[in-house]
């Protein structure tokens, strides 16, 4: 992404001019016409530095950093576009369906109690929240029906990556942890008698239970002894260890294993729609912006940009 990023404000430091005279107070960016404000730099950059108040970035610093931002939302103000030429933009329902969902995880008010303590405008919360809706609408109904992986692909990339689908051997665990060695003893009990974990941490409340996976290799000195005669559903004595006790029950001893070609496909296929979904995402955007016009404020173009703008015959004259 950070090379799809470099492309755009290239391709922006080319097709920008002088600032015009009479362009409208606060736009930093137009594309295609259409503006990008600095107080939505502002607020992209506020989020990147939330929780840094004693950081103080120089000029410089900050004249990148806005760089970048920019870049990321001429990109996205590209891709939005291109969605409303396909008639198939973001609706205000599916912007409100997203924003209830995250509502939903904040009792009562308190989602507005946040953003308030937090200084952020719900308005470019919500702008921000309907660009990442563009963004996988963009991914998922434009540029997914366009690939095809052909099984030939796939299977000859899961020749040349083996050792990314060996599945080396170990050992899994139901660890049964407890502040004394009866309550683990009880914990065990219960485990035995089909008790899931958490109703065992409810009933036994100094007690927890969860699966824990070790390589071969890597079992601890202190519980080889115990581990190495374990057949499966069998269980350790209970263990000392520190202040507290635990006990090991094997639920699953596994041998080394190399992923068939069947098995190993919904990985390969992830990976290679990855990557192929960045790939046409790049030649997308380089054909977009070849077509589309895009200008920026002189006051973002990098410094040596901006001096040699200014100390060229043309502005010489204009200043003259």
């Amino acid at each position: 992404m950070k090379k799809i990023l470099l492309t755009v404000l290239l391709a922006c430091f080319i097709l920008s001019g002088c600032q015009n005279k009479n362009e409208e107070p606060g736009v930093v960016a137009r594309v295609n016409g259409k503006p990008i404000y600095l107080t939505q730099l502002e607020y992209k950059y506020d989020l990147s530095h939330e929780g840094n108040g004693e950081f103080v970035p120089s000029v410089a610093q900050v004249r990148e950093e806005y760089g970048q931002i920019l870049g990321d939302l001429i990109v996205q103000e590209l891709v939005s576009q291109e969605l409303e030429q396909r008639n198939i933009p973001v609706s205000a329902k599916e912007l409100k369906d997203a924003e209830n969902e995250v509502r939903s995880d904040y009792p009562d008010d308190s989602f507005e109690q946040i953003l308030i303590e937090e200084y952020i405008d719900i308005n470019q919360w919500r702008s921000q929240l309907k660009y990442q809706l563009v963004m996988n609408k963009f991914y998922h109904d434009v540029l997914r029906p366009e690939i095809k992986i052909d099984y030939k692909v796939a299977e000859n990339y899961y020749r040349t990556h083996l050792s990314d689908f060996y599945m080396p051997a170990g050992f899994r665990f139901v660890m049964v942890k407890g502040l004394s060695k009866d309550l683990v003893l009880k914990g065990v009990k219960l485990y035995r008698e089909g008790f899931s974990p958490a109703e065992i941490s409810a009933k036994l409340r100094e007690v927890s239970v969860r699966e824990i996976w070790i390589r071969s290799g890597q079992i601890p000195a202190g519980w080889k002894a115990l581990v190495d005669p374990l057949e499966v559903g069998e269980a350790t004595s209970v263990i000392t260890q520190k202040n507290e006790f635990l006990c090991l029950i094997l639920k699953e001893s596994k041998k080394a294993t190399l992923l068939t070609p069947l098995q190993a496909y919904p990985a390969v296929e992830k990976v290679l729609l990855e990557k192929m979904l960045e790939e046409k995402f790049e030649a997308w955007l380089k054909d977009k912006i070849a077509t589309s016009e895009i200008k920026i404020s002189k006051e973002l173009l990098p410094e040596k940009e901006n001096n040699d703008h200014k100390n060229s015959p043309i502005e010489a004259a204009k200043a003259q």
